[in-house]
């Protein structure tokens, strides 16, 4: 019976100590497999560069990303915007550079192609741009219409923008699609004589903080 329980003991010590082994060799894979290596992904919101075809606004933006692990990635949006707002009585034009940095995680993906699914982030972005009011609606003597105008002056804003999107492979090559759908709070702006601007490039027009914005994509993986 002792040599039986002596033999136990030796046995259960080994097979941990196997199990222990493979565990620490599995992780150490595991890490190295997820080692971090220079990738990227640059696309061109080509919606948006289209309609600047046909409206008012011309809106160009162009985003760069990069897979930090398997789920995670960093993402960098760029671009220009310049647009007008004449509505209520206001009549104000706008343009400008703007800037959004953050990531997103992979909520779902392809067993296929990792790179393929469903993604939900979140980034910071801010708006370095030149305004100029061609009109403002104020109340004048008796309540009159009246409208004032301000110079071309500079100023800023930063906000919040969310992102709910897809990415998708095109067949077997280096593009995919992109498309996703950002809800935007505005955060802070400076002001020009106390009034809210109406339009914010790479915000939108709004004369509230809450903002949607959508884009299509088509990036290409170097």
């Amino acid at each position: 019976m002792k040599a039986k329980l002596i033999f136990i003991c030796i046995f259960s010590l080994i097979s941990v100590s196997v199990f222990s082994q493979k565990k620490m060799e599995n992780n150490k894979q595991d890490s190295i497999k997820w080692k971090y290596k220079p990738n990227f992904i640059v696309g061109v919101d080509v919606l948006n560069i289209g309609t600047s075809f046909f409206g008012d606004r011309k809106f160009y933006q162009g985003f760069i990303s990069s897979r930090i692990n398997k789920r995670i990635h960093a993402v960098l949006d760029v671009g220009y915007d310049r647009n007008i707002y004449q509505k209520n009585g206001y009549d104000a034009k706008a343009d400008g550079f703007f800037a959004k940095a953050g990531g997103f995680y992979m909520l779902s993906t392809d067993p296929e192609n990792d790179l393929n699914g469903f993604y939900a982030g979140a980034k910071l972005a801010g708006s370095v741009y030149t305004q100029e009011y061609m009109a403002i609606p104020v109340k004048g003597l008796n309540n009159e219409g009246v409208f004032v105008t301000l110079d071309s002056s500079s100023q800023s804003s930063y906000w919040f923008e969310a992102a709910l999107g897809a990415r998708i492979q095109v067949f077997e090559s280096n593009f995919f699609i992109d498309v996703n759908l950002q809800p935007r709070y505005l955060v802070y702006t400076t002001k020009q004589d106390d009034i809210t601007p109406m339009i914010v490039p790479g915000f939108g027009k709004s004369s509230g903080s809450f903002t949607m914005g959508f884009s299509w994509n088509l990036a290409y993986k170097f």
